[in-house]
């Protein structure tokens, strides 16, 4: 059921983050969205009681183990470094604008 569900989630935001509540790295991330104005779908793993098998599916599904697992416009973004390093190409705010999200 796992799967399912992460794949329903992330057909059904535009922004998804797949996060733990204790993480830095997940932090960072939803913190930079934040500035930048986007809305977005924070899944906090350690939160949730099928967190475990959700982040195995994830890892099946998109080779990632680790949190923040980013999805942008039904697509598999990354972590943090992904964020951060298209964040600093400059390359974020429009990957956001083409799949529909509103930046500030």
């Amino acid at each position: 059921m796992a799967l399912p569900k992460a794949k329903e989630i992330v057909s059904s935001n535009l922004v998804v983050v797949f996060s733990k509540t204790y993480c830095p790295y997940c932090v960072q991330v939803k913190k930079l969205f934040t500035q930048l104005g986007v809305t977005y779908k924070a899944i906090e793993l350690d939160s949730e009681s099928d967190g475990k098998e959700i982040q195995a599916a994830l890892a099946e599904w998109t080779g990632q183990r680790t949190v923040p697992n980013v999805f942008i416009g039904g697509n598999h973004i990354g972590g943090c470094d992904s964020i951060t390093g298209l964040h600093g190409q400059g390359k974020l705010v429009p990957l956001l604008t083409e799949a529909g999200v509103k930046t500030a």
